[in-house]
C-alpha cells in the first residue's frame, strides 16, 4: 500500500499534535508536524534528501502571524528561539469518533466543499513515546531564529519554488476570499475550515493528490471575483510596463531590487543625472508617483529584480 506522507505546519501545538495523531492513525497515512516556517522547510529538504518526499503540505494561514503581534505590540525585540524540532508520527490513537463531511459540488472538475463538525483526538505515539516535542522541540540556547515567512500563504509560496511536487492545503479558521484567491495565487490547492471533519479533511488530501482543488462553496464566489480583479490589474500593469522602452525596463527592474539612483547609475554605466530622468519616466509612465507604488505596479505585471549576482548590461550596449 502507497503511503501518503504528510506534513502539519502550525504554530499552535495542541492542535499539530492533536491533528498529526488523527491523521496517524489512517493506515495509509504517514505524519510529521512542525511549528514554524523554517522548521517545515526543513524537514521538507531532509525528506527530500532521504528520499521519502512529502505528498502534501497541511499549513495553518495565520502561522506565526499571532505570536508575532503580540510581540510588536509590547515592543519587544526578536529573541533567541528554541530550536524548532519536527516528530514523525508513526502511530496514533483517537479518543472519539469524528462527524462525517459534507461534500460540495464539483466546479470545473475540482471538487469544491465544506464541512462542519469537529472531532477530539487523544495522544498519539512516536515510536512508542508520547508526543511532546512534535512542535517545539529542545531550546538550543543562543540560537537566533532564522528569517521566516510572515504567514502561512508566504510559505506556500515558498515551498512551491522549492518542492513543486508537494501539494499544499491551507487551513483556516475562517473564511476569507482574498486571502484564500491569495493563497491559490501562491500554489496551494485547497483552503479548508479548521472546524471541518477529518473525513472531510481526509478527501481533500487524497483529493489534492489527483489535482483536484478545494474551496469551501461559501466562499467561491468571492475567491473568483478576488482572482478575476487579480487578473484584471495584472493585465493592465503589463500593458503599462510594456508601454516603456527597453532602458526604462531595466531601470524598473533595478527599482525592483532595492537600488537607489547612485548604485543603478553605477549597474547600468550611466550618470546619476540620467538615472534620475529614466526613474521620472517610468514612473510618469506607470502612473505613479512614488518608487513603492511603481515596484508594487511591476510586481504584478510579474517583472523581478534585476540579477544582482550578474551584469546587466554590457558597456555601450544599445540599451543606452
Amino acid at each position: 500500500m502507497a503511503r501518503i506522507r504528510v506534513l502539519v505546519v502550525d504554530d499552535h501545538r495542541i492542535f499539530a499534535e492533536s491533528l498529526a495523531a488523527a491523521l496517524a492513525a489512517e493506515q495509509d497515512v504517514e505524519v510529521a508536524a512542525a511549528g514554524s516556517g523554517p522548521a517545515a522547510l526543513r524537514c521538507l529538504e531532509r525528506g527530500a534528501s532521504e528520499g521519502r518526499r512529502f505528498d502534501v503540505m497541511l499549513v495553518d494561514a495565520d502561522l506565526g502571524r499571532a505570536a508575532g503581534a503580540a510581540a510588536g505590540a509590547m515592543g519587544i525585540p526578536p529573541q533567541p528561539l528554541p530550536a524548532p524540532a519536527e516528530s514523525l508520527v508513526h502511530g496514533a490513537a483517537v479518543a472519539s469518533p469524528v462527524n462525517g463531511p459534507v461534500p460540495g459540488p464539483p466546479v470545473n472538475g475540482a471538487a469544491v466543499g465544506g464541512a462542519v463538525g469537529g472531532a477530539a483526538v487523544g495522544g498519539a505515539a512516536v515510536g512508542g513515546a508520547a508526543v511532546g516535542g512534535a512542535v517545539n522541540g529542545r531550546a538550543a540556547p543562543g540560537r537566533v531564529a532564522p528569517a521566516r515567512p510572515a504567514d502561512g500563504i508566504a510559505l506556500v509560496g515558498g515551498v512551491r519554488s522549492a518542492q513543486p511536487g508537494v501539494r499544499t492545503v491551507v487551513l483556516a479558521e475562517r473564511d476569507d476570499p482574498r486571502r484564500a484567491a491569495a493563497a491559490l495565487q501562491a500554489g496551494a490547492c485547497g483552503w479548508v475550515a479548521k472546524d471541518c471533519s477529518l473525513s472531510r479533511l481526509l478527501a481533500v488530501i487524497r483529493g489534492v493528490l489527483r489535482d483536484e482543488t478545494h474551496l469551501p462553496p461559501a466562499l467561491l464566489t468571492g475567491v473568483l471575483r478576488e482572482l478575476t480583479a487579480a487578473r484584471k490589474h495584472r493585465t493592465e500593469s503589463e500593458r503599462l510596463v510594456e508601454s516603456l522602452t527597453p532602458r526604462e525596463r531595466e531601470v524598473l527592474r533595478c527599482m525592483v531590487a532595492g537600488l537607489g539612483r547612485k548604485a543603478v547609475a553605477e549597474r547600468l554605466y550611466l550618470s546619476p543625472h540620467t538615472v534620475r530622468t529614466h526613474m521620472q519616466n517610468v514612473l510618469g509612465k506607470l502612473g505613479v508617483h512614488s518608487t513603492l507604488a511603481a515596484v508594487a505596479l511591476a510586481r504584478r505585471a510579474g517583472v523581478g529584480p534585476v540579477d544582482l549576482a550578474g551584469e546587466v548590461v554590457e558597456r555601450g550596449g544599445q540599451l543606452a
